[in-house]
């Protein structure tokens, strides 16, 4: 089945501005050292002043999509700012939430809440449920949720769902999507399942206590919730949305926080990666013509969709109001107000199964006419030539499966119909007159083969490879009667010095032998219909049964197995298994063995030693 990847709207992205709240924590007196009263406080429900620095009797004004004050509660948090996006990743688009701020302003309250009072990532995913719940059946949808839990900790990511996992790679595929080969994605199917496996991966998180926090945060988590949606009928459309939930790590003034040993090495990767998302929003406010940063840490690498990629963003930025925390306060606002410019462009991902047998069917009823009878003689001609490339016709079509080879074909399909009646006819005729001389050629060759092995065995039982060997060979002597073919053939075999030449016969016998062997095993047909030609020599010599179970038991572990059983493997390495893990991530489990020659690296000559090394070494133990 092939399958080609579209934008919801042909091409032209709709542009989305980020959408920018901001949350003023409540004032606590006992933070306040010398009893001067917030320096921050909000006007109406989307502006704040903060008081200048540079001169205290003026004031500072911002202007935000939404501003929280003190006493807002959680819903009234969520409401306005989360919840009209989250509709999006139910069809097909992806969505960001992110708190930002410095440490101690309530970012993690934001974002997770408590018991009493939950914060942004519960009620995000109580509500994706709900409105998956919502959808009409009859509208044709099978809907399917899964979790992802993750850390950066000290530029390193970290899975939270399994923490015994080493620091994971980051991905881009030709998508341009960023992935997370071997992260552990967990299908739930209720908030309480969410629940079941998310309250224990957060406690993996790492924290600390700071003399600005007593549970500060040394590390940005993220929370990724996977929606994909299946059409039911056919074609097979489907939709897969992401949600992004980020709790940031804030930022910190070591003089405060009096971080010394690891917590000052672990404030360094905060302040380094906070700096580069800084440097990130900059360069999109700059231009296109300059280079934005996402590389330079894991953290932008892994917001590159949310920050002028294609998601639906929201970025709630917590402050604080005591005058300790004035410029963390001050720089927070400035970041946020440049945020606010940036566009994204969301798009619905969506894959469609193209109906490419049918179409196929139809030109080929096209070129038979009405006869009918030249479909079957044109399906017996692909056939064979499936047997001369060595490749099934289901392989033939699962290879269309790539997005440019199916842009090329859907490209052609229509250049042929629109043209007109007569113009589409003479086009088919010349497809079907080069087809015609590319059979005739490859029968002669298939003939020249048959000859090829016939002389062969002609030659073999006359022992000719003598004749032309470069070895010194006595000549007969004078005769004058004409000697016979046989004499002639076998006269040189009785020189006194054979036993180099014998060597070198019997190597180039051994050459011949292996090659007819091999044409031969070309030609035979396995008992299920399919070519045997993928088949070696040493293949045909061990017993169909253990060949299969042996097979089945490699294809289990490319399927199932983590990255220690995929380098349990012969010659696969560290590398390669991790290519492996993230064709799977891609393109899910593989159907067949010969599948693993479509990762990266795996050509057909390392695919077929990979395979005997492997079958051997399962069969010896």
């Amino acid at each position: 089945m092939a399958q080609r990847v579209m934008g919801s709207d042909g091409g032209n992205k709709k542009t989305s501005r980020i959408r920018v709240a901001v949350r003023l924590r409540p004032y606590v007196s006992k933070q306040d050292e010398k009893g001067e009263g917030p320096c921050v406080r909000g006007l109406d429900s989307q502006n704040l002043e903060i008081i200048n620095w540079r001169n205290a009797t003026e004031t500072v004004k911002y202007h935000f999509d939404v501003f929280h004050g003190e006493k807002t509660t959680q819903q009234e948090v969520f409401l306005p700012s989360v919840k009209p996006i989250l509709p999006h990743i139910l069809n097909g688009q992806n969505a960001s939430v992110f708190a930002y701020g410095p440490t101690g302003a309530g970012k993690t309250h934001t974002m997770l809440g408590s018991a009493e009072q939950p914060g942004v990532i519960p009620r995000a995913v109580r509500e994706v449920f709900k409105l998956v719940k919502s959808k009409d059946e009859d509208e044709g949808w099978d809907y399917s949720i899964g979790m992802s839990y993750l850390e950066i900790y000290n530029e390193k990511v970290r899975d939270l769902l399994s923490p015994n996992s080493h620091d994971l790679p980051i991905r881009e595929d030709k998508a341009k999507n960023i992935l997370i080969p071997g992260l552990t994605h967990t299908i739930i199917s209720s908030f309480s399942d969410f629940d079941k496996h998310f309250v224990p991966a957060t406690l993996n998180r790492t924290t600390a206590s700071t003399k600005l926090n007593q549970r500060s945060s040394r590390s940005h988590a993220i929370l990724l919730l996977k929606v994909v949606r299946t059409r039911r009928a056919l074609p097979h459309r489907q939709q897969t949305g992401k949600l992004y939930l980020v709790d940031l790590a804030g930022s910190e003034d070591n003089r405060r926080t009096g971080n010394q040993g690891i917590r000052l090495k672990e404030s360094g990767a905060i302040n380094l990666s906070l700096f580069t998302l800084s440097k990130v929003v900059d360069a999109l406010n700059s231009g296109a013509s300059v280079r934005v940063p996402y590389r330079d840490s894991k953290l932008t690498r892994l917001l590159q969709d949310s920050l002028g990629g294609s998601a639906h963003s929201v970025m709630i930025t917590n402050i604080a109001p005591e005058y300790k925390y004035y410029f963390d306060t001050f720089s927070a606002l400035n970041f946020a107000a440049k945020s606010k410019l940036i566009v994204n462009k969301p798009f619905t991902r969506e894959t469609v199964a193209l109906p490419v047998l049918p179409v196929k069917r139809a030109r080929d009823e096209r070129e038979a006419g009405p006869s009918g009878a030249e479909p079957s003689k044109k399906k017996q001609k692909d056939e064979k030539r499936a047997e001369q490339d060595g490749s099934s016709p289901s392989s033939h079509y699962h290879g269309l499966s790539e997005p440019s080879v199916m842009d090329r074909l859907i490209a052609l399909e229509k250049l042929v119909m629109s043209c007109q009646d007569k113009d589409g006819q003479s086009v088919l005729k010349d497809v079907a007159q080069s087809r015609k001389e590319i059979q005739e050629l490859k029968e002669r060759q298939r003939e020249f083969e048959r000859k090829t092995i016939l002389l062969s065995q002609s030659k073999s039982k006359q022992e000719p490879l003598f004749k032309n060997s470069s070895a010194p060979l006595q000549r007969n002597p004078p005769n004058t009667t004409k000697p016979t073919k046989q004499q002639a053939v076998v006269q040189p075999l009785q020189v006194s010095k054979l036993q180099p030449l014998q060597q070198l016969a019997d190597i180039r016998k051994q050459s011949v032998c292996v090659t007819k062997k091999k044409k031969l095993s070309d030609s035979v047909e396995a008992p299920d219909g399919k070519e045997n030609k993928e088949q070696g020599f040493w293949e045909s010599q061990l017993d169909t049964s253990v060949l299969e179970q042996s097979k089945e038991k490699i294809l289990r572990i490319l399927n199932t197995g983590c990255l220690k059983e995929l380098k349990g493997l012969q010659q696969i390495g560290d590398k390669k298994a991790k290519l492996i893990l993230g064709w799977r991530e891609l393109h899910g489990q593989f159907t067949k063995l010969d599948d693993l020659t479509k990762v990266e690296g795996m050509t057909e000559k390392r695919f077929s030693s990979f395979v005997k090394a492997n079958i051997l070494s399962t069969m010896g133990n």
